[in-house]
């Protein structure tokens, strides 16, 4: 009797080809978090110098370095800053699905950037201080975002802001499904500046997480595996 032929299973030239140097990646930053040690030390710290010598033993002894005065505020900035800098640099040597599972974990940001800009815009207040107020993971293309918070306080302004700005956005199609339930025929303008004057920022906000947590998780079932 004939033995069947052997099928190779695979070897080190195309073991975890995709996605081997991301995983590289997330196991080198994660032997940068900090440890018991670390944290016991910044509890002995009584100031924010002493706070900023003592992450100088650590992976976090650039992310002060510039820094001349350092307050709680500043040093939440610049970890939030090294954080969405290294996602970025992940996302940016990552392929599918991780590339898409990436840009899902953005978009809960993204949502609360969006409704930052409109809840500030109907309020009244300044675009600038608006910006500076939206989380970086968040931020997709900028003129977009500050077309958000153009928009006139009427029909024509509402219709323009949800055809031309809102469904542009990383976002849109979640606003999209929103203004399709709410709204019969979306043509008219009318329609579109009721649907945003009369439901409440908030609820619109939970409306957007819920499609985006939908989205999210059959996304994940699509994929499959343990953790799905």
């Amino acid at each position: 009797m004939e033995r069947p032929p052997i099928v190779p299973t695979g070897g080190m030239t195309t073991y975890n080809m995709q996605h081997g140097f991301s995983e590289a990646l997330v196991r080198g930053m994660r032997s940068g978090f900090l440890g018991d040690a670390d944290y016991h030390h910044l509890t002995q710290c009584e100031t924010l110098e002493d706070v900023k010598m003592n992450l100088q033993e650590t992976d976090y002894d650039q992310f002060l370095s510039e820094v001349t005065v350092v307050t709680p505020s500043i040093i939440q900035q610049k970890a939030t800053e090294k954080m969405v800098t290294e996602f970025q640099y992940m996302r940016a040597h990552s392929v599918e699905p991780l590339s898409s599972f990436l840009d899902f974990i953005a978009i809960e940001y993204m949502i609360e950037n969006v409704m930052l800009l409109l809840k500030g815009t109907l309020s009244g207040r300044d675009v600038n201080e608006l910006m500076e107020q939206c989380h970086p993971l968040g931020m997709f293309k900028e003129s977009t975002m500050r077309l958000c918070t153009t928009f006139d306080n009427s029909p024509k302004g509402y219709s323009d802001l949800y055809q031309t700005v809102l469904v542009e956005t990383p976002v849109g199609k979640y606003f999209s499904e929103i203004l399709a339930e709410k709204s019969a025929m979306l043509e008219n303008a009318g329609e579109v500046r009721n649907v945003l004057e009369e439901v409440e920022i908030e609820i619109l906000k939970n409306s957007l997480m819920k499609l985006y947590l939908e989205d999210f998780y059959y996304f994940c079932e699509e994929i499959g595996g343990e953790t799905a």
